[in-house]
């Protein structure tokens, strides 16, 4: 049973604001706490809503609509004897002057106990005026002390004094008198049955206006195309209906006020009509925020920039809240609500689920920073912390990976943004090192042919950077002769780095067979009689060749000439001749 009151209480705020609002709660507050505390409540709120010049205007309303002439007396000042002689035909009179007659913003009286400083003062307010034929007179409310209910707002004697005369000036609907009685007769909410009829009636009307509305607002844009020689993409459709919306909605408005409905259906009518026209507008608002980060998410990935197009569909989301929640308070502002109230509720919320998503938010900041950057994109090969892995998405909250496990590693963007990423996709080349271990018993012109034999397979392959690279003699180790080279395959892909390193470790390893010596392992090596050892003719050769060049004064160190260097750089063609690679080979 306790639910009946709240929810009478919270249609009514949707409803009328301000219309029996205070009875509504002190009726709540009666039947949740009965006894002393609904006493109390009752000597303080007044059970008919008159504590502010709003609810007693809307009060007095909704009485008079519904019939309750005993009620509806009650919100006029007048005396005891007079209220019961004469109440009933004063509110009848004066609910007629109010439909007829009545020239003011409902929506501008106020809502405080103490009134509007700009309507008069803490003891009469002025909430509009009764425009006749013969001028205008003023709508005053006065604030006097009940005895049961405390101070309330009246309608003034003063102004229900001239309530007769204005009822004799204001005229019926002409139309009445031509329609049947029965649709003249028939009142339903406040409103003769033909009214309704008429605004049933004029919605296929007001939508074929609409429609028309639409087709001339496209005429100037197919224009616009068609003289700048741009295809028509077909977006004008997403956004027809939402402006359909709003030229139908303000064409009923229009037809609406020549059928001069009663005042508080008109109130209702208005705020459904600015309601479907503020729907039609931020559905519009929306269509077109959506269209053009589209469009401007297209123009970034197009130009290579996939970060920046990521980061327009955050933007877009956040873009689409924002008009959410400005579409929810101009609702919030036509249905009546104080949005001063509701700003500084939602400000404390704010402050409340900041404090409680401090997390959220990290990952939401931190997501913008790495999409903005373009640290990482989608289809990226990185290295997170000691985990690799390709990029799949990145989200508002996290960035999924996909690791070489074809595991799935979620990360948070808060941790993302501080965590230190290595790119292998950005690479423009890649490193090739490689240490060498020769056999120890290597002569010392052995060595030299070797290494200058190195350095010529790293001049002349056209997939190494011949101006980085290098093969030098480094130091001795415990069982070998340490020799270190160092280049850059001129690839950024993965797979061709993988054949372009096996092709030069092949060439590395003939080389060093030519050289007659060899790699050497950390192991110990025991010679029996059977082994010859090293291969005497090759080491001869090499020997001998290493003499030549040094009679021709052309020992190739500490490198080769630089005319030499250039002779045969690039003449080892790769992939090698005989290779199924090699056959469509750029």
């Amino acid at each position: 049973m306790k639910k009946i009151p709240l929810l009478i209480l919270v249609v009514s705020g949707f409803l009328a604001p301000g219309v029996m609002a205070e009875s509504l709660l002190a009726q709540v507050t009666s039947l949740l706490k009965p006894g002393t505390a609904a006493t109390a409540s009752a000597a303080t709120v007044d059970q008919l809503g008159r504590s502010t010049p709003s609810g007693t205007v809307f009060g007095f309303l909704q009485a008079a609509q519904d019939g309750n002439e005993k009620i509806a007396a009650d919100y006029l000042q007048m005396s005891a004897m007079r209220r019961q002689s004469q109440g009933p035909e004063m509110v009848g009179q004066l609910k007629a002057v109010m439909d007829g007659a009545f020239v003011g913003s409902m929506r501008r009286i106020s809502t405080s106990p103490e009134g509007n400083p700009e309507d008069g003062t803490a003891e009469a307010q002025t909430v509009g005026t009764f425009s006749t034929r013969d001028g205008d007179v003023p709508v005053v409310l006065v604030r006097v002390t009940d005895p049961n209910a405390g101070k309330i707002w009246l309608f003034s004697a003063e102004t229900l004094s001239k309530v007769p005369e204005l009822y004799e000036s204001v005229e019926s609907h002409q139309i009445e008198n031509k329609l049947p009685q029965r649709l003249v007769r028939n009142v339903f909410q406040g409103m003769p049955l033909w009214q309704w009829l008429a605004l049933l009636a004029a919605i296929p009307i007001a939508v074929g206006i609409g429609w028309v509305m639409v087709l001339l607002v496209a005429i100037p844009r197919r224009l616009w195309l068609k003289f700048r020689k741009r295809p028509n993409l077909h977006t004008y459709g997403r956004v027809s209906m939402p402006l359909l919306l709003c030229f139908s909605a303000l064409a009923h408005r229009a037809m609406g006020g020549y059928l001069d409905l009663p005042l508080l259906p008109r109130l209702y009518y208005h705020r459904a009509i600015a309601i479907l026209i503020s729907i039609g507008f931020f559905w519009f608002l929306l269509r077109v925020t959506g269209l053009t980060m589209q469009r401007l998410r297209i123009r970034a990935i197009s130009a290579g920039r996939i970060g920046t197009g990521t980061l327009m569909v955050l933007g877009e989301r956040l873009l689409t809240a924002v008009v959410v929640v400005a579409a929810l308070l101009v609702m919030l502002a036509i249905l009546g609500f104080n949005l001063t109230t509701v700003l500084a509720g939602l400000g404390i919320g704010g402050i409340a689920i900041a404090f409680a998503a401090q997390k959220t938010l990290e990952n939401l900041f931190g997501g913008i920073s790495v999409l903005a950057d373009e640290v990482i994109r989608v289809g990226d090969y990185c290295r997170f912390g000691d985990r690799t892995g390709t990029v799949e998405d990145i989200s508002l909250r996290s960035t999924r990976v996909r690791t070489d496990g074809r595991t799935e590693l979620s990360i948070p963007n808060g941790t993302l943004a501080t965590m230190s990423i290595e790119n292998f996709s950005r690479r423009d080349k890649i490193q090739f090192n490689l240490v060498l271990p020769i056999r120890a018993e290597t002569s010392p012109d052995q060595l030299r042919y070797l290494l200058a034999e190195l350095r010529r397979l790293l001049y002349s392959h056209q997939k190494i950077e011949s101006g980085s690279a290098s093969i030098r003699f480094a130091n001795f180790d415990n069982s070998s002769l340490r020799c270190e080279l160092n280049s850059y395959v001129l690839t950024r892909n993965a797979d061709e780095f993988a054949a372009i390193r096996e092709d030069l470790l092949l060439r590395i390893m003939e080389i060093v067979e030519k050289s007659g010596s060899g790699l050497a392992y950390p192991s110990q090596t025991l010679y029996f009689s059977r082994d010859a050892g090293l291969d005497k003719e090759r080491a001869a050769a090499a020997e001998q060749q290493v003499r030549q060049w040094r009679e021709q004064q052309k020992l190739p160190f500490p490198d080769f000439a630089p005319a030499d260097a250039s002779a045969f750089r690039g003449s080892i063609v790769y992939p090698p001749p005989g290779s199924a690679a090699g056959k469509n080979h750029p």
